[in-house]
């Protein structure tokens, strides 16, 4: 029986299990080797018909006094334990009972180890490599399991070859007879922000936090963070040096375009730079119906809609309203960002105007100041030549 242990248990199936397989093999060897003798016994009878039938086995069931002397207290119901000697030698088919007993219980362990074990990392990014290619459905090789990369979860344009290596993010595991059933996908937002917390270390701390995802996989993603302490840049965070972090990750989702935007408790703030790259000129937001009209320079009207109204979608979604996106003509545009009653997305915004008007207002100033000074020279001498005219026109006069 131990060479039979011995043979089947695998290294992550524990010491208690194996003998918890011991045990049931030998239940089996011993219904296999002496089939049991069982008898009915009728215990009340009324005159009409039988009230109560119980099943005697001669082989299980002991009468209350002969329970007394093996353990004293003993009552109806109690199950008494018993030492039996085994047989030393097992038949043929006995042993290939407990063979095939202990190999279907270790596979069991096996599949509840492998669900466990991956069931913890649903949500989690995981590397792989490509096992094999059925149709467009993909067979991911995990490790101890197989993952399955189905064409809905895949990005779009990408293209796969036996062994090719790469990450996937683990959207769903289920338990299945033949082992865990481990849903695949490289299409979910999650996995961005699960791929910036690799290479972030200010995400994976919480230094950094990000507030929203909005993701069409393939082609753009825009991420908004913030920053819980004072001092940390969470879009330089983001985006590294020289652009190291950000384009680790552009890499690994195969050049899509990533757009990193500073998340704002102002809906008007966070609307307009939602919108990036677009410049905005204003942005009303509406409360109640959670809407809000933006309006950009003509010239960057289509750059905010995006190709097919994928970037003002984008936007939409990450900052969970209804963006409406209008253009103003370049000469309203100019006068729009001059003065001082055009709307902008925040109040900082207005105080940068003011204080851009201010500065240009005393330059304008020292300007006229420059201009009268150097004016005064020449007035000077003009004045002098005319008096000296005067003075010849009064000699010429006399004479």
């Amino acid at each position: 029986m131990k060479e039979v242990v011995d043979e089947t248990t695998r290294e992550f199936v524990d010491k208690e299990e194996s003998i918890k397989n011991q045990e049931e093999s030998k239940k089996a060897e011993g219904k296999k080797e002496e089939k049991k003798k069982k008898e009915i016994k009728v215990t009340e009878v009324s005159e009409s018909e039988v009230e109560k039938l119980s099943r005697f086995n001669p082989e299980r069931d002991i009468m209350l006094n002969e329970a007394k002397k093996i353990k004293k207290g003993a009552k109806v119901g109690n199950i008494i334990e018993t030492e039996l000697e085994p047989k030393m030698n097992f038949g043929r088919v006995a042993a290939q009972t407990a063979k095939q007993v202990i190999i279907q219980r270790i596979r069991e362990a096996e599949r509840d180890s492998m669900f466990k074990e991956y069931k913890e990392k649903e949500g989690q990014v995981i590397g792989g490599s490509v096992q094999r290619i059925e149709g467009r459905t993909v067979f991911i090789d995990l490790g101890k399991s197989i993952g399955v990369l189905f064409p809905s979860e895949q990005i779009r344009g990408e293209n796969y070859r036996i062994g090719q290596r790469f990450k996937v993010y683990v959207m769903k595991v289920e338990s299945d007879p033949k082992g865990p059933g481990i849903t695949l996908s490289r299409t979910h937002p999650e996995m961005v922000k699960k791929l910036f917390e690799l290479e972030v270390p200010e995400i994976f701390s919480g230094t950094v936090e990000v507030k929203s995802i909005a993701r069409e996989a393939g082609f753009r993603t825009k991420i908004a963070v913030t920053s819980k302490e004072k001092g940390v840049d969470p879009i330089g965070s983001c985006v590294g040096q020289k652009g190291t972090r950000v384009q680790a990750v552009i890499d690994e989702l195969g050049g899509e375009k990533i757009d990193i935007i500073e998340w704002n408790e102002y809906p008007g703030k966070f609307i307009a730079a939602s919108l990036s790259p677009a410049k905005v000129l204003s942005a009303e937001v509406n409360e109640e119906t959670r809407e809000a009209e933006v309006i950009v320079p003509d010239e960057q009207l289509s750059l905010a809609i995006g190709k097919q109204g994928q970037n003002v979608r984008l936007a939409a979604k990450l900052t969970g309203w209804k963006i409406n996106v209008s253009g103003l003509p370049r000469e309203i545009s100019v006068e729009a960002e001059n003065s001082e009653g055009a709307i902008s997305p925040g109040e900082e915004n207005k105080e940068e105007k003011k204080e851009n008007k201010s500065k240009e207002k005393s330059e304008d100033a020292k300007k006229d100041k420059k201009e009268k000074e150097e004016k005064e020279p020449v007035d000077a001498k003009a004045m002098a030549g005319e008096e000296e005219k005067k003075e010849e026109n009064k000699t010429e006069a006399i004479e």
